[in-house]
């Protein structure tokens, strides 16, 4: 490859933009989405409108739909300026890389909120985490997600008989715990 395909490669790697996510202190969301605006570079800060309940009344607020994470659709350069806002964390890495997160995933988001869904935020949870039951008959019954249709499945296995259950219970009845306590 000669020298000139390269540094138009480069160049064109440069202009290419891509979604990655901004951690921010707690509660600075609006602040870094404000200052990326002024800075003019495209940012996105998904809300929810919840009814928040003081002494002495209820009010609906707005609040961030991801709590401490601001989206940018930048390249390098427009990163390196993101991450100068007020506010600002860091950038979400992985192995020191920011991380990409894929257009599907932003536009998936874009349309819930489009469309006026209000989503609520629940726990991460992927198949064959560890998690234990909160509440209701099976409180403190600990075992392994399996998968979520509507409800929770959660896997209670005897290892001596290699023999494993599975019963449904709300998502809201369980919560992750570490891998080691199941």
């Amino acid at each position: 490859m000669s020298k000139v395909s390269q540094s138009k490669s480069t160049l064109l790697q440069k202009k290419q933009r891509h979604w990655y996510a901004i951690y921010t202190r707690p509660r600075f969301e609006r602040k870094v989405f404000e200052d990326l605006e002024q800075k003019r570079l495209e940012g996105l800060l998904p809300v929810r409108t919840v009814n928040k309940a003081w002494s002495d009344r209820i009010k609906k607020v707005t609040e961030p739909l991801f709590p401490s994470y601001v989206f940018t659709h930048s390249n390098c350069k427009e990163r390196f300026l993101a991450l100068q806002s007020p506010g600002v964390v860091r950038m979400v890495t992985f192995c020191g890389q920011p991380v990409r997160i894929p257009d599907e995933q932003i536009e998936a988001v874009l349309t819930l909120m489009e469309l006026g869904y209000n989503p609520e935020p629940c726990q991460y949870l992927r198949a064959g985490d560890a998690i234990e039951v909160t509440s209701g008959p099976l409180l403190g019954i600990r075992g392994y997600y399996l998968e979520d249709r509507g409800q929770a499945r959660i896997a209670i296995s005897v290892d001596a008989i290699q023999q494993t259950l599975a019963v449904e219970v709300g998502r809201d009845q369980i919560r992750k715990v570490a891998a080691q306590a199941a």
